[in-house]
C-alpha cells in the first residue's frame, strides 16, 4: 500500500462494481478512500486531476491495483442491474452434485419446401395420445416428444434462420443439435448453405435429414456428394456426419431420426440442475386479448412453479398459469421443457433471459431497473457497442500483441468470382492475422447475411453485388460494416493495408435514389426506355447509375434522359413514375432495379 493515503481502512471484500465516467469524489468512497487520496496518488503518477473531473478507466484500475481492490467497470446504467442480478442469483445453481440429464433441444433448418414443416407436423401429431386428437389446443412453437426407447426430445419450431440468429445475437444459446433438412430430389440449395453456416457459427452438431427419397427423381448419392463439398461427410463415406434417409410425408425414417438424435444427445452428455430457482430463454411472446402478456419460454435449469416471481427482460410478475405444448395446465416445468407462462407485467422480447426471483419485490426492482435503462438508452439514441468488426480495428489488435481474427461474410455475383476472391484473401493470411469465412454465397446481400454478420462479429464483403434497401437499413441498425467492391485488387489492397495499419482514404457511397422497372418501351432510333416507379430517394438526370437484377450488378453508367408525362425533367421524387433512358444499355426487364449514387471521399483518421 502506498503512503499517498491517510486512510488505513480496509477496501471492501469481493468485486466492486463501478460505472464508467465517474469523478474522484464519486469513485473514492466506494473503495473506502477520500477524493484527496485518489488525486494525490494520480499526481504522484504524473497525472493532474481535480475532484470533479471524470476519471479514465486506466486511472481507476491503477488506483484499485494500488489499494488491492477487485474492480469491475460497467457502462452507465448497468451497475444497479448487476447488483440486483447478483442478489437473486442462486448460490447452488452451479452445484455439480445436483446435475441431472436433460432432453436435447433441436432446431430444424433447411431450404424452403424441403419438408421441414411436414416433418415437424408428423412428429408433433404422432406424439398426441390417441383419443386426444384435439389435444393440442394451441401450437406454442416448441414441444417435447418421446422416442420408442423412452428418450425425451424438445423441438423448437423457429420461423427461419433469421430468428435463430437473432436469439444468438442476444446471447441466447438455445439449440443443442441442428437437423438439416435436404430434399433428395433438389439437393443443397442457397438456404441449405446458409443453415450450415448458422449451425457452424453456433458450434452445434448437425444431423442431416435426407428427405423425399421416395420421389422418382431422387438422387441420394449426388446430394451426399454436395454435402461432402460443404464438409458434411456422411458416415457411409467414412465421415462423421449422421445422415438419415427419410420420406416425411410417408412417415418413413422419422423414428430412425428421433433415435439418432437421442444417440447424439447422449454423446453430448447434456445436463442441467433441476433444483433451485428456474432460469431460461423466452422463445416468443405476444399480447393475448383475454389472457394478457403470454410468453413461450424454454426452461434451461431449475424448476419453474406456479406462484414463482419471475423477470424476463424488463417484464416481471408472478406465474399465474403454466401451459404445456398439449394445451394442458401443469404445476411445474423442469429443464428443457417448453411452456407458455401467464402473469407478466408486459410482453418480453424473444431471446430475453427469464429468471425466477427470490420474491416479487426483487422481480419488480430488477424489471423496473431494466425498463428505466431501456428508456434512457432510447432517449440518448442507440448506445449499443458496435458489433460489426471493422478492418481499421485489426492493426490496433496486432499492436497489442494479439492474434487478430477477421470474420468475413462474402457474397459475389457468380461462383467463379466467389472462389477467386476467397483464394486471394486466404493468401493474405499471416501469423498475426487469421481470416475466417463465416459464410460464402452467390447473389445479392440479404437481411439474413446482415444478421449472420451481426451475430458473428463479421465484416460483410460484397463483390459485384449490392444490398437491397431493407438489408441496408438492417446493417445500419445492427452496426454491420458492409464493404462493396467491383475490382478484386482494390478489395485485396484494403484488407492488406488494414493488416499493416495503412488504410487509404475511403470513398463513401451515398445511395440517392432507387427505381423499379415496371415496363419497357421501345422507341425507334432511341432504343429502350424504362417505365419506372421511384421506390425511394430522388432520381436525377446525369447521376451515376447502377443496374441490378436480383441484387447482382449487371451494368453501370449514367442517366441520359428523364421524363414525366413525356416532358423532360431534372429529377423525380419517391412515389412518382417516370421514364428513364440509359447511356448505352438496352437489356431492360420488368422487376430490375435502377440505383443512383454519388461518391464522397472520407479521409482516414
Amino acid at each position: 500500500m502506498g503512503n499517498y493515503t491517510n486512510s488505513d481502512a480496509p477496501v471492501p471484500d469481493g468485486t466492486i462494481i463501478i460505472e464508467r465516467g465517474v469523478s474522484a469524489q464519486e469513485f473514492a468512497p466506494k473503495l473506502n478512500r477520500t477524493a484527496a487520496d485518489v488525486i494525490r496518488f494520480l499526481l504522484n503518477n504524473g497525472e493532474m486531476i481535480t475532484a470533479t473531473m471524470t476519471l479514465a478507466d486506466e486511472q481507476m484500475e491503477l488506483f484499485a491495483l494500488e489499494v488491492g481492490a477487485d474492480l469491475l467497470l460497467v457502462e452507465a446504467g448497468q451497475q444497479e442491474e448487476m447488483e440486483l442480478q447478483a442478489m437473486f442469483d442462486d448460490s447452488d445453481d452451479e452445484d455439480e452434485t445436483l446435475q441431472a440429464p436433460r432432453a436435447p433441444v433441436i432446431t430444424v433448418m433447411g431450404h424452403v419446401d424441403h419438408g421441414k414443416t411436414t416433418l415437424l407436423d408428423k412428429i408433433r401429431h404422432a406424439n398426441v395420445v390417441s383419443g386426444e386428437a384435439g389435444g393440442i389446443t394451441q401450437h406454442i412453437g416448441a414441444y417435447k416428444v418421446m422416442t420408442d426407447s423412452g428418450a425425451e426430445i424438445t423441438f423448437i419450431d423457429t420461423p427461419g434462420h433469421a430468428a435463430f440468429s437473432k436469439m444468438r445475437a442476444r446471447g441466447a444459446q438455445v439449440t443443442d443439435i441442428v437437423v438439416l433438412m435436404v430434399a433428395a430430389d433438389d439437393g443443397v440449395m442457397p438456404q441449405t448453405i446458409e443453415a450450415i453456416s448458422h449451425a457452424r457459427a453456433a458450434d452445434v452438431p448437425i444431423v442431416v435429414a435426407l428427405n423425399k427419397i421416395d420421389k422418382d427423381n431422387a438422387d441420394v448419392q449426388r446430394v451426399l456428394g454436395q454435402l461432402a463439398e460443404h464438409e458434411l461427410v456422411p458416415e457411409s463415406w467414412g465421415g462423421d456426419t449422421i445422415v438419415v434417409e427419410m420420406a416425411a410425408n410417408q412417415n418413413l425414417g422419422i423414428d430412425d431420426l428421433l433415435e439418432q438424435l437421442a444417440a447424439v444427445a447422449e454423446l453430448e452428455e447434456l445436463t442441467a440442475n433441476p433444483t433451485g430457482r428456474a432460469k431460461g430463454i423466452v422463445l416468443e411472446a405476444n399480447l393475448d386479448t383475454g389472457r394478457g402478456p403470454v410468453a413461450t419460454i424454454l426452461v434451461d435449469k431449475g424448476t419453474l412453479k406456479i406462484g414463482d416471481p419471475i423477470v424476463a427482460g424488463a417484464a416481471w410478475g408472478k406465474v399465474r398459469a403454466i401451459i404445456n405444448d398439449q394445451g394442458k395446465q401443469i404445476k411445474e416445468a423442469g429443464p428443457s421443457t417448453p411452456v407458455q407462462v401467464l402473469g407478466l407485467s408486459q410482453v418480453p422480447n424473444a431471446g430475453d433471459e427469464f429468471r425466477a426471483a427470490s420474491n416479487e419485490k426483487m422481480a419488480r426492482l430488477v424489471g423496473e431497473a431494466r425498463q428505466q435503462r431501456a428508456t434512457l438508452t432510447n432517449q440518448r439514441g442507440d448506445a449499443r457497442v458496435q458489433r460489426g468488426v471493422k478492418l481499421e480495428d485489426i492493426f490496433s489488435q496486432i499492436q497489442a500483441g494479439e492474434v487478430a481474427t477477421l470474420n468475413i461474410v462474402l457474397k459475389a455475383d457468380v461462383h467463379g468470382s466467389l472462389e477467386a476472391v476467397t483464394e486471394s484473401l486466404r493468401r493474405l493470411e499471416r501469423e498475426t492475422v487469421k481470416l475466417a469465412f463465416v459464410n460464402r454465397g452467390v447473389g445479392g446481400i440479404t437481411e439474413n447475411d446482415i444478421m449472420l454478420a451481426a451475430t458473428t462479429n463479421a465484416t460483410l464483403i460484397g463483390f459485384n453485388v449490392r444490398p437491397d434497401k431493407k438489408a441496408r437499413e438492417m446493417a445500419a441498425s445492427e452496426h454491420v460494416e458492409i464493404r462493396l467492391y467491383e475490382i478484386i485488387y482494390k478489395l485485396l489492397e484494403d484488407v492488406e493495408r488494414a493488416m499493416v495499419g495503412m488504410l487509404a482514404p475511403e470513398f463513401e457511397e451515398v445511395i440517392t435514389g432507387e427505381a423499379e422497372v415496371r415496363e419497357v418501351f421501345r422507341v425507334p432510333r432511341i432504343g429502350g426506355i424504362a417505365g419506372c416507379y421511384v421506390r425511394s430517394g430522388v432520381i436525377s438526370r446525369g447521376t451515376k447509375v447502377r443496374f441490378l437484377r436480383e441484387g447482382v450488378i449487371i451494368w453501370k453508367g449514367s442517366i441520359t434522359s428523364l421524363k414525366r408525362f413525356k416532358e423532360d425533367t431534372r429529377e423525380v421524387r419517391e412515389g412518382f413514375e417516370c421514364g428513364i433512358g440509359l447511356s448505352d444499355f438496352q437489356d431492360l426487364k420488368p422487376g430490375d432495379i435502377i440505383e443512383t449514387f454519388e461518391e464522397r471521399e472520407i479521409p482516414r483518421v
